[in-house]
């Protein structure tokens, strides 16, 4: 299981990276589907490594939302971030909640924020 949840963190670290430089073009060369798709990848990832992790199982349908519960069920820590403002969060990833800047930004700093608590949290 401790490989399988390294090869999690390193595609989300992988992913959260590509946001990142997306975010440092200059605003009119931004793509922000980019940035929206690599920032979602990012937080499943790191959630399913944390998971795994710990030795809890993970289903192919489990949600952004159902990930981040099974987290916060191991680690009352999670509460500290903050998924509601994600709109594809009950659903599988996919394109339709990644057209607004508000929710592209709100999904990279929720990557961002579960990047930072697992590091602090000496997880990864």
């Amino acid at each position: 299981m401790k490989s399988r949840s390294s090869a999690f963190f390193n595609e989300a670290t992988k992913r959260l990276n590509l946001a990142k430089e997306e975010l440092f073009k200059p605003a009119e060369d931004i793509v922000s589907y980019s940035v929206c798709k690599n920032s979602q990848f990012a937080i499943e990832n790191y959630l399913k490594g944390f998971l795994l992790k710990n030795n809890s199982t993970i289903e192919a349908s489990d949600t952004i939302a159902i990930l981040y519960d099974k987290c916060l069920a191991i680690d009352k820590g999670f509460k500290m971030i903050e998924i509601n403002t994600i709109g594809c969060k009950n659903h599988t990833i996919d394109s339709r909640y990644c057209s607004e800047i508000n929710s592209v930004s709100a999904c990279f700093d929720t990557a961002d924020n579960i990047d930072t608590y697992l590091k602090k949290s000496k997880v990864i």
